[in-house]
């Protein structure tokens, strides 16, 4: 597990108590996740890893897993980095 996927998963444990996340284990699907939280993600998100979310990043397949959030991540910071 590399750094981005750590920060992803400590921030998600919070809300998912005593389940152990696996990085491939979709967050929808175990039923964890509503409006309110799916919000609070992208902000962690953006606020943690210093990027901004568009429209067209909000979509259930960048954040169903750590992996996904994680890849979503390393793409939006590589666009940065080119800029």
């Amino acid at each position: 597990m590399n750094e981005i996927q750590a920060r992803i998963k400590t921030f998600l444990s919070k809300f998912f108590g005593s389940h152990d996340l696996q990085p491939d284990e979709d967050i929808f699907a175990l039923g964890f996740v509503n409006s309110m939280f799916a919000m609070q993600l992208v902000l962690f998100v953006e606020q943690e890893f210093q990027i901004a979310i568009e429209n067209e990043d909000l979509e259930f397949e960048n954040f169903r897993t750590i992996n996904s959030i994680a890849n979503l991540v390393e793409r939006k910071t590589a666009i940065l980095v080119q800029q």
